[in-house]
C-alpha cells in the first residue's frame, strides 16, 4: 500500500504493565475501498521476541468472539460525533473480531445496530506480527474530528498482560476513559 496514512501512532505499555518481549507497537490506519463503500485500515505493527508471547492460533473460521482482551488482542475505540456513544472494535491474531456499542462509558447499547465484521488479515515473521483489521469507515461530521482510541493486549508466555494504548490516563489500566483517545478521524 502506498496511500499516505491518515495518522500514524505509537503505542506505550502502561507503567504498571511493561513488556521486555516487545520492543515496539506502531497503529497506521488507511482510508481504504470496503465494499462499495469507505472503509478503514487499522494495521498493528509489533516488533519484538514473539517466541516469548503467546498468541492464539489462526482459526479457519473467524467468527464474533467475547472476551478477547483477555488474551493477546488488538482493539480501537471510535466516538460518534458529539456524543458519549462509541464503538469498541477488537481483533484477535486467530481472526476472531468482536464489535460493541456503547452509549456512554462502559454502558452497552443494545439497540445500537451492529456494523459488519472486519476482515482481518496476519502476517507474521520471528520478530515481528502485522495485523490488519479493514472495517467500514465511520461517518464523520463536518468539522467534527472522531476521537479515537488504539490499544492492545499483549499476552506473554507465562500469562501475563500487558496493556498498550495512545495514552494511559489512569494509574489502572482502562481502554474505556475517553481521555486516552488521542487520535483523530476526520
Amino acid at each position: 500500500m502506498t496511500e499516505t496514512p491518515l495518522f500514524i501512532h505509537p503505542l506505550i505499555h502502561h507503567p504498571a504493565t511493561p513488556c521486555e518481549a516487545v520492543r515496539a507497537l506502531v497503529v497506521e490506519a488507511f482510508a481504504v475501498p470496503l465494499n462499495q463503500a469507505s472503509g478503514l485500515l487499522l494495521r498493528y505493527r509489533l516488533t519484538g521476541d514473539l517466541s516469548r508471547l503467546r498468541l492464539p492460533v489462526s482459526s479457519e473460521a473467524p467468527r464474533f468472539t467475547d472476551g478477547l482482551w483477555q488474551h493477546t488482542c488488538f482493539e480501537a475505540f471510535i466516538a460518534e460525533p458529539a456524543k458519549a456513544a462509541y464503538r469498541e472494535f477488537n481483533f484477535s491474531p486467530s481472526g476472531h473480531w468482536a464489535v460493541y456499542a456503547f452509549s456512554g462509558e462502559r454502558v452497552r447499547d443494545a439497540s445500537n445496530p451492529g456494523v459488519p465484521s472486519p476482515a482481518i488479515t496476519l502476517a507474521q515473521t520471528s520478530d515481528s506480527l502485522t495485523l490488519e483489521a479493514r472495517l467500514p469507515m465511520p461517518v464523520t461530521a463536518a468539522d467534527t474530528p472522531l476521537p479515537v482510541g488504539l490499544t492492545a493486549v499483549i499476552e506473554t508466555q507465562d500469562g501475563n498482560l500487558s496493556y498498550w494504548a495512545l495514552h494511559h490516563p489512569a494509574e489502572r489500566p482502562d481502554f474505556h476513559r475517553n481521555a486516552g483517545w488521542t487520535a483523530e478521524l476526520a
